[in-house]
């Protein structure tokens, strides 16, 4: 297994996330692009010390972006959607 630092690089905290972390107990997180699906589950019970029942992945593309005349691009990056068990619960914003 890789480092759980390594893996897991941060939430993705949007209002459709936190929609979905009141509603279905799942929680959204921007994770390394080579992580598959055991390695995120078995580092975010590591780090946060959860129950966690699924996790479900998504690679997204970068956006293009315009800063006046010039044209760039944002980085590609993939984000794990980890359900969590019952009696588990994970809140980001209460701990800011």
């Amino acid at each position: 297994m890789k480092n759980i630092y390594e893996v897991l690089k941060r939430p993705r905290l949007t209002e459709k996330s936190l929609a979905l972390q009141e509603v279905h107990n799942q929680v959204v997180l921007q994770v390394d692009r080579r992580a598959n699906k055991n390695e995120i589950k078995q580092a975010v019970e590591a780090f946060f010390s959860v129950q966690v029942e699924k996790v479900r992945t998504t690679n997204m593309p970068g956006r293009k972006r315009r800063l006046g005349r010039h044209q760039g691009r944002t980085s590609d990056y993939k984000k794990a959607f980890v359900t969590l068990g019952a009696e588990s619960k994970l809140d980001f914003l209460a701990e800011l």
